[in-house]
């Protein structure tokens, strides 16, 4: 038996160096070999009362699937983790850890906690490296379910109920399967072939993927229930970007980070010639100071940006982006302008084309200064601007990263599907069910825009409620 590994810091992940990775769209983190993740696994104290299983959305049976790793038994670590995570690969590279297992973990108290997420990482990787085994699914049942949107809590509802026997079509609005996995996060963060690897084992799972249909445009939620579907599941996600509504937001070289991502993502505009071109080269300001707006920034860099800055409109301590993105956001040498808030996009109206205002470029981006004031309703201290401090950020590009909220087309096109103030579709937490008999929600199209693994759990809890009212009809 080999010794636990007490040391108080985590074995490191392997990275591309940062003057090297800030030019190109390969992945970032290079994962751990089996040796360093034997000896990572060897930290954990595999405790009775597992505090860390407690802070995982779908509840992975975490100190398990690291004895395995200790043992060398890499695919039965999968078997374990696949129990109740469909995108153990995704979950390894996304998911914000240090604030769900990893801060639960005992580890934790007086050192660094084990590194959950990059052996759940290194599991997933092994295992499609290595077996080609698709999940045995139950003999088809005879029901017909749709998912609406392929993104985590769709792909996670169709898989739980393709295991089930349930004959389940995934209808998804873009021309590439994923959602926001392979529109919204870039390859350097998380390549499409691991997303595509998943979606191809849905496919081997009998699922029917349809892709280039808008549901409530193409189809409606009412038309689907007439072509034999018992059930739908709205798993759409929040695509609708928020702006600020201040002056010089309609010039060219505005942007929301999701245009901008799903441009770099899916529209390749990383080609050398793209046929949708977002920028190349000159000065880049990134709004706002989530995961998506380093994503956005990490993204413009590589696409040749000269200087790239991250405004925001509080402090670091505030900043909601995960720590590790934020440093490797710095190593690469994004600036961030913490305590600063645009009031003005300034720009000039394009001399070939003056018929049209909004035809026009940014030259500049006016900001103020912010000092903190007393906690909002939230907890956090709120910014107020400091009058007279105004100042202007040299830039040509301005991408807004400021929130998203749930589109609202199948709100429009569904009669009796009740959303809240902000968009949302009012569900029932325990089961995901809505207003609308037979109808299922989940994931960003309920909470606005959230993290994957919790999209992932309400895609688990949503296929439960599903079966128990399928099954309750006969």
């Amino acid at each position: 038996m080999q010794k636990p590994n007490m040391s108080l810091k985590k074995n490191p992940m392997p990275t591309q160096e940062a003057e090297v990775r800030a030019r190109n769209f390969d992945e970032v983190a290079l994962g751990y070999t089996e040796e360093m993740a034997i000896d990572e696994a060897l930290r954990c104290l595999n405790c009775k009362n597992m505090p860390c299983v407690t802070g995982c959305p779908v509840n992975i049976h975490i100190p398990a699937f690291i004895e395995k790793i200790k043992e060398g038994d890499f695919e039965g670590a999968y078997e374990i983790i696949h129990k109740t995570s469909g995108l153990p690969a995704v979950c390894g590279r996304v998911c914000p850890q240090e604030t769900q297992c990893e801060q639960r973990c005992v580890r934790g108290i007086k050192g660094e906690p084990v590194g959950i997420g990059r052996l759940e990482r290194f599991v997933a990787d092994w295992h499609n490296a290595h077996s080609d085994k698709v999940p045995e699914t139950a003999p088809k049942n005879g029901h017909k379910v749709a998912i609406v949107g392929s993104g985590p809590s769709g792909l996670t509802c169709a898989s739980d109920l393709a295991l089930l026997g349930y004959d389940v079509t995934v209808f998804e609005a873009l021309h590439t399967a994923g959602g926001v996995l392979v529109y919204g996060i870039p390859e350097f963060r998380l390549p499409k072939a691991i997303v595509q690897k998943e979606v191809d084992n849905l496919k081997a799972m009998g699922v029917e993927i349809m892709t280039n249909m808008i549901i409530g445009k193409t189809l409606t939620v009412d038309e689907l229930f007439g072509m034999g579907f018992e059930a739908v599941f709205i798993g759409s996600g929040a695509g609708l970007p928020n702006f600020m509504g201040i002056p010089g937001e309609s010039l060219k070289g505005v942007y929301s980070a999701n245009e901008f991502l799903t441009r770099s993502n899916l529209m390749k505009a990383f080609r050398d010639d793209p046929n949708t071109p977002i920028m190349k080269g000159g000065n880049v300001a990134v709004v706002g100071g989530g995961n998506v707006a380093m994503d956005a920034a990490r993204t413009a860099l590589r696409l040749g940006a000269d200087k790239v800055y991250i405004v925001y409109r509080r402090s670091m301590d505030e900043l909601p982006a995960r720590r590790e993105e934020v440093e490797h956001a710095e190593e690469e040498g994004i600036e961030f302008r913490l305590l600063c808030n645009p009031v003005e996009i300034l720009g000039y109206e394009n001399p070939e084309d003056k018929r049209d205002p909004r035809n026009g470029f940014v030259t500049g981006m006016k900001c103020i200064r912010m000092e903190l004031g007393e906690p909002d309703e939230r907890g956090r201290r709120r910014p107020i601007a400091v009058e007279g401090s105004e100042f202007v950020l040299d830039v040509d590009t301005v991408i807004m990263s400021i929130g998203t909220s749930p589109n609202p087309l199948i709100k429009a096109t569904t009669a009796g599907l009740d959303v809240n103030r902000h968009g949302g579709i009012i569900v029932e937490e325990a089961t995901g069910k809505t207003t609308k008999d037979g109808v299922y929600a989940g994931g960003d199209a309920v909470t606005g825009a959230a993290t994957v693994i919790s999209a992932m759990g309400a895609g688990k809890v949503a296929a439960k409620a599903i079966d128990d009212y399928l099954k309750s009809k006969n």
